[in-house]
């Protein structure tokens, strides 16, 4: 008989100065069952949010938080440059990947909306059509390293990306907007 998934809704409880930090590439191969993420755009976001928001629902379950509209912080008198649109997601993968999969997979979605990444900008003003950070993972980490990795012998962590740390505010509000007012899905297998 193969084990089922059962979703059911637990709340999140996140107190974002009691997680761990770590670099991201001390995690590469680390398997992540839900990422928190920002999403930006200074160019076009009316059409490239929605887009990759359909993109992140194909993965698993996604929450969203309301959309902010902020200014570029590295905008000046002498060199303004166009607002963000910026929002948080929670995505509940619906099959494990590893942090470098994931990675991976965002940077092909920031260039299906056709970001450019130039090490010379051609011009002083970025268009960034989609950016896409992650910003927190979840991973499942046994509670007995002799254990035979059974459900029953894991607990799910959540870890902040350090190279995100400490968040904008942009980013702290939509994190704590979708801790507060929304459950995640917690996936467990029955054996």
């Amino acid at each position: 008989m193969t084990a089922k998934p059962m979703m059911h809704k637990v709340s999140m409880d996140l107190n974002l100065a009691m997680l761990k930090q770590c670099l991201p590439e001390q995690l590469q191969m680390q398997s992540v069952t839900a990422v928190m993420l920002a999403l930006g755009s200074n160019y076009q976001a009316d059409k490239h949010l929605p887009r990759v928001r359909k993109d992140l629902a194909a993965l698993g379950e996604i929450l969203l938080s309301t959309p902010f509209q902020n200014p570029d912080f590295t905008a000046t008198i002498e060199l303004p440059k166009p607002d963000y649109t910026n929002q948080c997601a929670c995505l509940r993968l619906a099959k494990p990947v590893t942090l470098q999969q994931l990675q991976a997979l965002f940077k092909q979605m920031e260039g299906e909306c056709g970001r450019e990444r130039l090490v010379v900008a051609k011009t002083l003003v970025k268009k960034v059509t989609m950016d896409i950070d992650i910003l927190l993972i979840e991973t499942f980490i046994n509670k007995n390293s002799l254990s035979d990795n059974s459900s029953s012998n894991q607990k799910s962590e959540w870890l902040i990306m350090a190279d995100r740390y400490p968040f904008k505010a942009h980013e702290r509000a939509g994190i704590e907007e979708l801790i507060s007012v929304n459950s995640l899905l917690l996936v467990t297998t029955n054996q």
